[in-house]
């Protein structure tokens, strides 16, 4: 029995979060597609964070240029959190994963000066509600009179 060897591909795996969203970014090479959840990033409302989710792939192309393969096929699945929260996530998860698929110190660079978030997660929480109180910082008023 003669055991084939499957050539290796290579597959770059990234993760961004945002408030309670978490995003889990796939890249590889293959046709150019940019899937959210199984669904095409096209058919996602509003259109807002369809411009929100492309933004670093669009920033890649104008700084790599003829150096960008643009054949990729990014998956992401996404969950947690409210609608631009998940754009955010993965937005920061699509940023790091084109980083370690390019290797590109240049990239990074742009991606850090043009928006930290690219790069690295946000790392603000909700602050949690206080007993006896109306919600986190909100003190009960006092009457004297």
């Amino acid at each position: 029995m003669t055991a084939k060897k499957k050539k290796e591909e290579k597959i770059v795996l990234a993760r961004g979060k945002k408030k309670s969203a978490v995003a889990r970014a796939r890249i590889r090479a293959g046709p150019k597609s940019l899937k959210i959840n199984g669904r095409p990033v096209e058919t996602l409302n509003p259109k807002i964070v369809q411009e929100i989710i492309t933004e670093p792939i669009k920033l890649a192309e104008n700084v790599l240029g003829e150096g960008f393969d643009n054949n990729l096929d990014i998956d992401v699945n996404v969950y947690g959190g409210g609608i631009m929260g998940q754009a955010f996530a993965t937005r920061t998860a699509i940023g790091k994963a084109l980083i370690a698929w390019t290797e590109s110190e240049e990239l990074k660079k742009l991606f850090s000066e043009y928006d930290t978030t690219l790069v690295k997660e946000d790392v603000r929480r909700k602050e949690p509600k206080k007993y006896l109180r109306k919600g986190a910082r909100a003190r009960p008023t006092t009457s004297y009179r």
